[in-house]
Formats: C-alpha cells, sequence, structure tokens
C-alpha cells in the first residue's frame, strides 16, 4: 500500500500511473505462480513421506538407449529444483518449435530434456527435440548428437513436472537398493506433453544413466 500511496501523492500522469501499476500487477502475478509452485512441491514431498516404502519396482525398467540427434536450446537455472528448473526450461521448448519451423525443420520424436551442472554453480538447462539434418551450430539453435546409453534405469511420470520429485526420489531409492550406481546425464521424455495446458495429462519418463555398483 505505501508503493500505491506514493505513486498517488507523487500526481503521476494516468499513462504514468497505469504503467507502474501493470508492473506491479505482473510482479504480483510471476510471485503467485512461483508461491504456487513451491506449494505443490511441499505437497509432493508429503505424498512421498507419507508412502515411504511403498516403492513400484514393476513400474523401473533397465533399458539401453540410442544414440539420439537433436536440436537444442539451453538455458540456465539456480538449481536442480523443480521450481527453479522450470521456469527456465517452460519458454525454451515453444521457442525451439518456433526456429526449427522457421528453418523448415520437423521434430521426428517426443523432446528430450537434460541437464548438467554449469561451470560457477547453478545447472545447464538442456531442452531438446529429436531431428533429422546435419549438426550445426549457428546461433539459431544448436544440432548436436546425444549418445547412446548401454543402462539406463527408467521411471515413467504422470502428472505436471512441478511435482516430480517423489518420482525422482523412488528411483534413486530404487537404484541404490539394486546395486546400481548413477552416472552420466539423466533425461526426461516427454511422451505426452505437446506444450499443452493440462498438466495433469503429462507423461515424462525419466532416464537415469547406470552401472552395477563396483562393476
Amino acid at each position: 500500500m505505501e508503493q500505491v500511496g506514493s505513486i498517488i501523492d507523487d500526481r503521476l500522469s494516468p499513462e504514468q500511473l497505469r504503467g507502474m501499476l501493470r508492473l506491479r500487477q505482473a510482479e504480483l502475478q510471476a510471485q503467485l505462480a512461483i508461491d504456487r509452485t513451491r506449494l505443490g512441491n511441499v505437497e509432493a514431498r508429503l505424498q512421498l513421506i507419507e508412502s515411504e516404502g511403498a516403492m513400484p519396482q514393476d513400474d523401473i525398467q533397465i533399458k539401453s538407449l540410442p544414440a539420439v540427434r537433436v536440436a537444442e536450446l539451453v538455458g540456465r537455472a539456480e538449481s536442480f529444483e523443480p521450481e527453479s528448473i522450470g521456469p527456465v526450461i517452460q519458454p525454451l521448448y515453444p521457442e525451439l518449435y518456433r526456429r526449427l519451423a522457421a528453418a523448415g525443420i520437423n521434430s521426428s520424436g517426443p523432446g528430450i530434456a537434460y541437464y548438467e551442472t554449469a561451470d560457477g554453480g547453478g545447472v545447464v538447462v538442456h531442452a531438446a527435440a529429436p531431428v533429422d539434418a546435419a549438426a550445426i551450430s549457428d546461433g539459431v539453435f544448436k544440432i548436436v548428437e546425444l549418445p547412446a546409453v548401454a543402462q539406463a534405469a527408467t521411471i515413467v511420470h504422470r502428472g505436471p513436472m512441478d511435482k516430480v520429485m517423489p518420482t525422482i526420489q523412488t528411483l534413486a531409492r530404487w537404484i541404490e537398493a539394486s546395486g546400481y550406481t548413477s552416472v552420466g546425464l539423466n533425461r526426461e521424455v516427454y511422451l505426452d506433453y505437446a506444450c499443452n495446458d493440462r498438466p495433469e495429462t503429462w507423461v515424462t519418463e525419466l532416464q537415469e544413466p547406470v552401472v552395477k555398483a563396483g562393476g
């Protein structure tokens, strides 16, 4: 209220007042979105605690992943937490598909995201889509080859990605309990996503490269 009061006291023009209030509105809407994401993450963690010990092992598979050529855009997040990753990766995919369409390149499969620790801290977020095109890096987007993975532990997550932590933790516990060690970069494959506005319908496969511990 102090900020609004100071705006009125300064006797700004209607145009200036409108602009400042719209800016404040945008700031509040952004904060609400962040808070909703954090609340969803807390609820997901509570569900995990309440279901501790119930590990759906039948949903987890060990399989090989073929090499795949992808076009990608990258961003940087502060951490691997969903509330940090989400705001970075969500705008990358519409922009990637827009650039691919402008270049006359069609995606040949579901989107793939992968992550790596950034130099100096934080996370490099890769938003990628399979393509049949030559490898390039021309500033519009990059086309790179993701290497084959001999063994990956995989699990399917259903629902919004801001509630993915219980699924991630279930997979991590299974990997440890089954005598595997995580290696390489984990991937997310968006099996049923299509950038729609119904997160409850999203289906995502989490892929964690692994080797047998001590092997």
